[in-house]
């Protein structure tokens, strides 16, 4: 008799992404922006149905219960507003503030986004949603990093309203140098003093193969995982 395999929250996410191919597995490579050739990629563009914006939800969730919770869930948390930079993050906002409100975490969360360029009519300006005032801790969510721009960005952003960046939630981080040493990640989280907390990251992909290999829907895994290991060592971070 098989004993079951205990997974953690982020392997969980793993799995669902790898299920609906948001995280494909590519024993032959896929080329990147940055010339290198990955044996896996995340899109989190293919979270595009009800169900699966949910799961995506709770899994952003999840992150911020453990790193941006009270002790008691009935005080409110470490952050007045959530904030999601054009354009995944305004989708993503609205559907992690409905998520904390329906599973009784927190019901007066406050979320807003902002537009590429200034509204000059109707109710105008840059903000869509919940104002931010100033002294208001701001934790800002978007899908990955790539090269931290849109972060620095909204970094900016909240900071031009007096509010307080306290932290950025992303989806998948995948732990691997940019042009330096430090990752996309560790650069932002070093410019700014802003921690970045991921619902998933490469470590807990590896960790979810190696526990799992069957569900991983290759039936060459153990190559892909290999490959994996390999780019890991060549460009990941610690």
């Amino acid at each position: 008799m098989s004993q079951k395999v205990s997974l953690t929250p982020a392997e969980q996410f793993v799995r669902f992404a790898l299920r609906i191919g948001s995280i494909e597995l590519i024993p032959q490579g896929r080329p990147l922006k940055n010339g290198r050739v990955s044996p896996y990629f995340f899109n989190a563009g293919l979270f595009n149905t009800g169900e699966e914006i949910g799961e995506l939800a709770g899994a952003y969730s999840e992150v911020i219960m453990e790193h941006f919770d009270t002790a008691a869930g009935d005080e409110q948390p470490a952050y007045d507003i959530l904030y999601g930079p054009p354009y995944k993050g305004t989708i993503l906002v609205p559907v992690i503030a409905y998520n904390q409100y329906m599973y009784g975490r927190h019901g007066s969360i406050h979320f807003c986004s902002s537009r590429k360029e200034a509204k000059d009519h109707g109710e105008g300006g840059s903000l869509i949603g919940s104002p931010i005032q100033s002294g208001d801790r701001v934790l800002i969510v978007d899908d990955v990093i790539t090269d931290g721009w849109t972060k620095k960005e909204a970094v900016e952003f909240i900071r031009g309203f007096g509010g307080i960046p306290v932290g950025l939630i992303i989806a998948f981080d995948r732990q691997e140098r940019g042009k330096g040493e430090l990752s996309a990640v560790q650069e932002f989280e070093k410019e700014y003093g802003i921690p970045v907390h991921a619902a998933a990251t490469l470590a807990d992909l590896i960790s979810f193969l190696q526990k799992t290999p069957a569900e991983s829907g290759d039936d060459n895994i153990g190559e892909v995982l290999e490959k994996i290991l390999a780019y890991q060592k060549q460009y990941g971070v610690s």
